[in-house]
């Protein structure tokens, strides 16, 4: 085979295009062993493969190079890389490189990794390492990292597979094929031009270290910390990548959990703590993460398992009060594709509402949770305008960790009549085809009983033009309060090159206060700030949004850091809008002291 044909053969194969959910528990290796210096030598070693049958890597002598990758079954990376990594296998075979799969995390179970195998459609040899022992002497950390030998067994590279993933993002496509450059040159006798890249990844569940000892057991504290945080999210059949609902579903984790409080991707909550109260803050006390570091620290000890309290009760199906109409975004089911990038899907049905109706409470509830990476419902009015209706206009949205809308007694949202309604999808595929059909869940309050109307509000910019490579670029917006109201909540609304987003509010008398300022903004994550206390806003006041984007090549979301963003709906196109919901005070309402219950949000 010529260089050239070699060259098209080595860097063919498609490229995937998605996005990766924003609950992906990721970070940078940093622990790192003698074995796992670049030049050495791997020994022979022997592990069983999931049939049961002995492997070893002599089997493989003829080679003249062999990847290893370490791989996790419910790491989110491993699973938007797995079938790449079959792709690759195959595409390399015929030029004698040999891949193997080695699972070193003590949770997943021998008949996992044959269900794993079959799902993502991976021929070669996937091998248990139950101790860790070839871990450790790879200096593997965390997976998905590959490990390339040469024909004496040499590590040359290693690190990720390419650079399309990472520590919450997920880039339309690779701009370096870090596994296959290396590969390629290795094979055209070359020195690999880049040894060693960071890797992204779930760290790799080991055994204990240590005797786990300790008065801070998984029984007395943790799992009520992770029942009150976590569990919600992490159980069976819902978004949650891996469930924490018992020991040892979670002591397998426990350094994974510390690294992602740590770090404050988990629980998610992007609001600076210096400004405001919210009633749905997710955020651990300091007592809290105390605690926990202190568990894992000591080994993750799991204690009496008499001293664990009743398990959580959470509702199965819908979280708000059983609706009384239930709206379905089509009639069949759509498929999502195993792998590219999805375009925001838009479906617009008629509910038949004839008359205008009240809403009491609203939930957008995904069909299928793995894939659907939010979900908003909002209505469009006879003659309105369907792209200032989306954020005007919102009955309901779904976010990991965004609880339904629900108003206190005599307060409701009003749909006019003649409305149709609009479920706008956005869908991360997985690696593996999957479907969804998503519903919203309406209950109605009794007209004669609404006293105070729910309005969504925005103060928004829509002259955006983002120059090429503009790392802060600022927007401004503003709105004036004519009457007095009551502010129920907040909500930042960006795409890709959002940065940070802060609200702020003037009074008349020109004082002013920071209401919520949201420094790393997270589009993975739509979360919506309820106030602890409905705030009640004089008449003349003034609400200043503050929002800036990042359009350069070190945003790692940014799709393309050489084109001039302007508005859209699209996620590659941009958006300036805070979002935010009010009622009407009740009369005598006080400037000074809070609001009553009775006009509470959820």
């Amino acid at each position: 085979m010529t260089t050239q044909r070699r060259r098209r053969a080595l860097h063919g194969g498609a490229l995937i295009a998605a996005f990766i959910a924003a609950c992906a528990p990721v970070a940078i290796a940093s622990e790192r062993s003698e074995a796992s210096a670049l030049g050495s030598v791997i020994e022979d070693f022997e592990l069983r493969d999931y049939y049961g049958q002995p492997r070893r890597l002599a089997d493989f002598g003829d080679r003249p190079m062999v990847v290893v990758a370490f791989l996790g079954i419910d790491c989110p990376l491993v699973k938007h890389y797995a079938r790449r990594l079959g792709e690759l296998a195959n595409e390399y075979e015929p030029l004698g490189v040999q891949f193997i799969g080695i699972n070193s995390n003590r949770q997943d179970s021998i008949g996992s990794l044959a269900s794993f195998a079959r799902q993502y459609q991976l021929s070669f040899p996937i091998l248990k390492d139950p101790d860790q022992a070839i871990a450790d002497r790879f200096g593997a950390t965390r997976t998905p990292e590959v490990f390339v030998l040469d024909r004496q067994r040499i590590v040359r590279y290693r690190g990720r597979v390419d650079d399309q993933y990472g520590v919450g993002f997920g880039r339309p496509k690779a701009l370096r094929r870090d596994l296959a450059e290396a590969m390629a040159e290795l094979l055209e006798g070359h020195e690999v031009s880049v040894p060693r890249t960071e890797v992204a990844g779930c760290l790799i569940g080991r055994s204990p270290r240590i005797e786990p000892h300790g008065e801070v057991t998984y029984s007395r504290q943790i799992s009520r910390i992770l029942a009150r945080h976590c569990v919600e999210c992490h159980r069976p059949g819902e978004v949650g990548p891996f469930p924490l609902t018992s020991f040892d579903e979670v002591a397998p984790w426990a350094p994974m959990i510390r690294e992602v409080l740590d770090q404050g991707r988990m629980p998610p909550w992007f609001a600076d703590p210096r400004y405001g109260k919210f009633s749905n803050d997710s955020r651990l006390s300091d007592e809290d993460r105390a605690l926990v570091f202190k568990w894992v620290a000591n080994g993750a000890p799991e204690g009496d398992r008499a001293e664990l309290s009743p398990p959580p009760k959470f509702i199965d199906g819908w979280r708000m009060e059983q609706p009384d109409v239930v709206l379905a975004m089509r009639e069949e089911p759509i498929t999502i594709p195993a792998t590219g990038r999805m375009d925001y899907q838009v479906f617009m049905i008629d509910p038949g509402f004839s008359d205008d109706v009240w809403v009491q409470a609203a939930e957008a509830r995904p069909g299928n949770r793995a894939v659907v990476h939010h979900h908003v419902a909002y209505f469009v009015p006879p003659g309105a305008d369907a792209r200032i209706s989306q954020v005007t206009n919102q009955i309901a949205g779904y976010a990991p960790g965004t609880p339904p809308f629900a108003y206190a007694p005599g307060t409701a949202l009003r749909i006019p009549g003649g409305s149709k309604i609009v479920f706008q999808m956005h869908y991360t595929p997985i690696g593996v085809e999957q479907q969804d059909l998503s519903y919203l869940g309406l209950k109605f309050a009794d007209p004669r009983t609404v006293v105070r109307e729910v309005h969504n509000e925005i103060a928004g910019n829509l002259g955006i033009r983002i120059p090429a490579g503009e790392a802060d670029y600022r927007l401004t917006a503003e709105r004036r309060f004519r009457r007095d109201t009551l502010l129920l909540n907040l909500a930042p609304h960006m795409h890709l090159r959002g940065k940070a987003f802060r609200f702020e509010i003037e009074r008349p008398d020109g004082t002013r206060e920071v209401l919520l300022d949201v420094p790393r903004y997270d589009f993975n994550w739509q979360l919506r700030y309820d106030l602890a206390e409905p705030l009640l806003v004089r008449a003349g006041s003034r609400l200043h949004c503050f929002a800036r984007f990042d359009n350069s090549a070190d945003n790692p979301n940014n799709p393309d850091a050489t084109v001039e963003v302007r508005f859209g709906e699209q996620s590659w196109e941009e958006m300036m809008f805070g979002v935010y919901q009010t009622v009407d005070p009740p009369e005598n309402a006080s400037a000074k002291g809070p609001f009553s219950s009775e006009a509470g949000g959820n």
